[in-house]
């Protein structure tokens, strides 16, 4: 049986295609899903790919995914540079975290290069567009199985 890594996205990543795409490309989220599910595929790993606009709503998937999930890719939208109530879930979580941003959070706005979230990453990937998400699940991947190799 594959592992399961819940793929979660901030506010306005429902926007995708439409929104700035100069900035965060053409695809659609459904886009971005359809190529999770083909990397999870290839990576042996089932995906639960979810969008909320809510604070609160991440937050208790992220509280869920402690339960159900092996792995947590997240690109939390401006939820990022804000929220302390994400980071501290993702903490609780005790599961990889791969943070991924479709720009270079880096080279925007100064407010966009700090990120909470990266205290409870174990990687992240930005500025690659869309390919970060497939780039996280073989990260994920990859930490599973060391996990598991190690625990043989």
């Amino acid at each position: 049986m594959s592992d399961l890594i819940y793929v979660l996205n901030g506010p306005n990543l429902n926007m995708l295609g439409v929104r700035e795409p100069a900035i965060y490309g053409s695809e659609t989220l459904a886009d971005v899903k359809v190529r999770c599910e083909k990397a999870a595929k290839i990576h042996d790993l089932s995906i639960d790919f979810r969008q909320s606009n809510i604070e609160g709503e991440l937050v208790n998937w992220i509280q869920e995914a402690r339960g159900q999930a092996q792995g947590i890719i997240i690109n939390a939208g401006a939820y990022t540079h804000t929220s302390v109530a994400i980071l501290d879930a993702l903490q609780a979580a005790e599961r990889p975290v791969i943070e991924v941003h479709l720009s270079n959070i880096f080279r925007r706005d100064e407010f966009r290069q700090h990120s909470y979230i990266s205290l409870a990453a174990t990687g992240v990937i930005c500025g690659l567009g869309a390919k970060g998400y497939e780039l996280a699940l073989e990260a994920i991947g990859d930490l599973l199985k060391k996990k598991s190799g190690a625990a043989k």
